[in-house]
């Protein structure tokens, strides 16, 4: 059994057809949806963890490439710049997995990295840029 976890980038166009299930479907291949972020008519975003044999997992990603849907191995990770950080708050209201909170009454912003799920919709909200994706064990800041 091979297995990884994806960053899927659905376009705008495909958010609404059952991509994902085709995978099962037409694949067997099993996934977990870890997290995901679809709008009608917006793109979408989804960290899956998908699993099966070689062979189909390399059908699959085709599968979903074929479909425009952008495919990226989620061996990232996101940190923040303390010293570009303003605790503005911006990225809290777009984590869907809690691990960016304002906590209070100092009213900062906590990153809690065992939470995030690299799903980097913290990184363009940021007006300071403080937000950074990249690849796992790359030196930050």
């Amino acid at each position: 059994m091979y297995s990884k976890i994806l960053i899927l980038k659905f376009p705008p166009t495909e958010v609404e057809k059952p991509i994902v299930c085709s995978l099962a479907r037409d694949y067997d291949l099993t996934f977990n949806i870890l997290n995901a972020a679809i709008l009608p008519r917006k793109e979408g975003v989804m960290v899956l963890e998908l699993a099966g044999t070689r062979k189909n997992f390399k059908q699959g990603v085709d599968y979903l490439k074929s479909q425009g849907v952008k495919v990226r191995n989620a061996s990232q990770e996101i940190k923040r710049d303390e010293q570009k950080c303003t605790h503005c708050g911006a990225c809290t209201a777009v984590c869907p997995t809690g691990a960016l909170q304002v906590q209070r009454p100092e009213m900062l912003v906590a990153f809690d990295e065992q939470k995030c799920s690299v799903c980097e919709l913290c990184v363009p909200a940021c007006p300071t840029r403080a937000m950074v994706a990249r690849p796992v064990g790359q030196t930050f800041f």
